[in-house]
């Protein structure tokens, strides 16, 4: 009987595939894209004002919302610390990721990863609430900081209305730190793979010609790594554009996008304007993976 269900299926290698891709496929469909649409019919409905009730008929009035200047202001400001994230991210993770690649032997290239990685083992909200100790005003952070006679510094950098607050744990500077950390290791991982398949031919090549060491990061070892860090962009980027909670545990009274629409759709209960103030990300991210893929992004994952 075995046998026979095993030439049966040898047979029919078209049936095999097909029935080991229908349920990823069918989960595809409905569960991930699925949501989306259905993110994206909401937010053609309206909640009437006076009942609170959504009216489920077709109206362009909610999207429309989503361009006032209290909602553009709450995109724009998400999507300056996405990006100011993602270029620090960057900056961060380039020399120890090529650290990793080209100089550190076996064992010390494992443990450095291990390293690198050992934040992703514990709970993102776990790390979240540990940042907000640190920064708070009784936390070791401002500890080292009036050690140091600095409390006047901090205290003009927190004066700043766009990015400050009333400690480091209740502001855009302790948010971005706090960024900066959480998503550093999705920055690494791929420009450590992309500096991997840089030859090492070329950079021999490259110092015969008489290239300085910065003309060879230049011309050589930029142009091929930059790939990984356009993907390690799409994880920093996407991930603190969609965040809500570290906003939510460390931010004050200024919205991200996140915030907005858990506080449309919970506090507010305006489940349309959530939905359509949370197509403006996705929005974005479909731009900027399709920019990323034209900057060939999809082959250093």
């Amino acid at each position: 009987m075995l046998n026979r269900v095993s030439t049966y299926f040898y047979r029919r290698p078209r049936l095999v595939l097909a029935i080991f891709l229908t349920p990823p496929i069918l989960y595809m469909l409905v569960v991930y894209l699925g949501s989306l649409f259905s993110l994206l019919i909401n937010g053609f409905y309206s909640i009437d004002d006076f009942t609170g009730i959504i009216v489920r008929e077709f109206t362009l009035r909610t999207y429309a919302q989503t361009f006032n200047p209290a909602n553009r202001e709450i995109f724009l400001r998400t999507a300056s610390m996405a990006a100011i994230v993602t270029v620090v991210d960057a900056m961060l993770a380039f020399p120890l990721a090529y650290y990793i690649a080209k100089f550190a032997s076996r064992r010390l290239k494992t443990w450095l990863l291990i390293g690198v990685t050992i934040p992703l083992w514990s709970s993102y909200l776990v790390r979240v609430y540990a940042w907000k100790l640190i920064l708070a005003k009784e936390g070791i952070l401002s500890w080292f900081i009036d050690l140091f006679h600095l409390t006047g510094v901090l205290d003009w950098l927190l004066s700043f209305p766009a990015i400050g607050g009333s400690s480091l744990s209740l502001s855009p500077i302790g948010m971005f730190i706090v960024f900066v950390y959480i998503w550093l290791p999705y920055m690494i991982i791929p420009i450590q793979t992309a500096l991997e398949r840089v030859p090492a031919s070329l950079l021999e090549a490259s110092s015969d010609l008489g290239a300085k060491p910065f003309q060879t990061f230049r011309n050589v070892i930029l142009p091929l790594a930059f790939p990984g860090v356009v993907a390690g962009s799409i994880f920093t980027f996407s991930l603190t554009l969609g965040d809500f909670i570290v906003p939510l545990t460390l931010g004050n009274s200024k919205f991200f996008v996140g915030q907005a629409v858990f506080s449309y759709q919970g506090t507010g209960g305006n489940i349309p304007l959530a939905a359509a103030m949370t197509m403006g990300p996705v929005l974005i991210m479909v731009v900027y993976l399709l920019i990323a893929r034209k900057l060939g992004a999809f082959d250093a994952l």
